[in-house]
């Protein structure tokens, strides 16, 4: 088994910042974040500087506790999404042209597009979908039973997201295995699988290894933007009833630029494909682990589905952390922080806060209260398609378990290298 490297040298900590921590096992992580909780361990860490890539910041406070990362979240003057909330250190702005959304924003410029794109994820909207979403869940076990099963992810848990975006968007689904192929380079650019069998990515990183994942990550950025570009230009001639047109027809002005509409639909497509995806990745591994909660579920799928999904989404936390940058000198939660420090919000951690969750590390699908942030924590940036995102996990467990009820796994997931995201890329599974 690997052991994090750490020392308790008051100037260093876990190496939270180096890809390295992230290739552990998950449970050496979870014991490192639980000492991190514990004050053992200082919570200022180095971020790794690729050449080319790094920033004149190279170093971040890990914000670890339940109380912490949700008082942050509400601190929006204090804890700024600018200029990148989904990157450790500021990239390029080469980079930030197509990775940049309004999660990478402060009001007023978020609750400006928050509330233009809010009008696709209304319950009437949502409610429209409800019947589409039960015929494509159905579509993909139909198919699964014709083909036999091979790999969870690619054969189940990556389609039923990505074809239910491109329906919302009005995206042609000829162009869904190009959308799974672009944004598995987008979140995956330090896995070797989709950066180009780079593996050198700590303080080790070259020139030219920092040079092809630039490439490779914006060239799959500028791939979603001219897509995105394109289908904007149609629906701006021939407006539909799909998403796409509600968000750059004209609405008394009042809609999205094309630079705006282009770095929404960046992060739709990949968000909306990513947590889902590994959400029901991670549940079906977890009921086969558990096979208890599973027959408990299955007792009364009605009445404990929605706490499931709750504690699925808590105990797997498909997205790690996000970044803040402090906005002015300040104590908070015992810490004194300076104007420019980075911190980044641990959801992951949060999520096993044993002052908030008894046995945090046991699976329980009854467990209430569950005051988890896996959808991120309650402030301006809690999670736009949450609601979205639970009707498909419903939808879709719902129909596996009840046409296939001895689905399982059948080996250890194949993990995302990656310190965003708790991918699983692939799984192999039985029924």
């Amino acid at each position: 088994m690997m052991t994090i490297e750490h020392t308790l040298n008051p100037d260093q900590g876990y190496q939270l910042g180096i890809i390295n921590f992230w290739r552990a096992p998950e449970a050496d992580r979870q014991a490192a974040f639980a000492r991190l909780r514990a004050g053992e361990v200082t919570n200022w860490f180095s971020i790794n500087q690729p050449p080319l890539l790094g920033d004149r910041r190279p170093n971040a406070w890990a914000l670890t506790r339940h109380a912490e990362v949700t008082e942050a979240s509400r601190r929006a003057d204090l804890f700024s999404s600018e200029p990148a909330a989904n990157s450790f250190i500021d990239l390029p702005g080469f980079l930030n042209t197509f990775l940049g959304s309004m999660i990478n924003m402060d009001d007023p410029r978020h609750s400006h597009i928050r509330r233009l794109v809010a009008r696709s994820f209304t319950p009437k909207i949502l409610a429209k979908m409800e019947e589409d979403l039960r015929q494509r869940a159905a579509t993909v076990v139909d198919d699964v039973i014709a083909q036999g099963p091979t790999d969870f992810v690619t054969q189940i848990a990556a389609r039923l997201p990505t074809e239910v975006i491109c329906t919302m968007l009005g995206v042609p689904l000829k162009h869904r295995d190009d959308i799974v192929r672009w944004t598995n380079q987008t979140l995956g650019f330090l896995d070797p699988e989709y950066n180009g069998g780079i593996t050198r990515f700590n303080n080790d990183t070259r020139v030219i290894d920092s040079l092809r994942v630039g490439k490779n990550l914006a060239g799959a950025g500028l791939r979603l933007f001219r897509l995105a570009h394109k289908l904007a230009r149609q629906r701006a001639k021939n407006p539909g009833e799909d998403l796409i047109s509600l968000l750059v027809a004209a609405q008394d002005g009042d809609n999205l630029s094309a630079q705006e509409f282009a770095s929404f639909f960046l992060l739709l497509v990949v968000a909306g494909n990513e947590t889902t995806r590994n959400a029901l990745s991670h549940a079906v591994h977890l009921f086969t682990q558990h096979p208890d909660q599973l027959r408990l579920l299955m007792a009364d799928f009605d009445g404990r589905i929605g706490g499931a999904i709750e504690e699925i989404v808590r105990f797997s936390t498909p997205v790690i952390q996000f970044r803040r940058d402090v906005t002015r000198d300040c104590e908070f939660h015992g810490r004194n922080y300076r104007a420019g420090d980075k911190v980044i919000l641990f959801y992951n951690s949060a999520n096993r806060d044993e002052t908030v969750f008894a046995n945090p590390n046991r699976f329980d699908i009854t467990r209430s209260p569950n005051p988890h942030v896996g959808f991120g924590a309650p402030g301006v940036h809690y999670c736009l398609g949450v609601h979205l995102a639970r009707r498909e996990m419903t939808v879709m467990l719902r129909e596996l378990y009840t046409r296939l009820p001895n689905l399982r796994t059948t080996g250890e997931p194949e993990r995302l290298v990656s310190f965003f995201i708790n991918g699983i890329k692939h799984l192999p599974y039985t029924y």
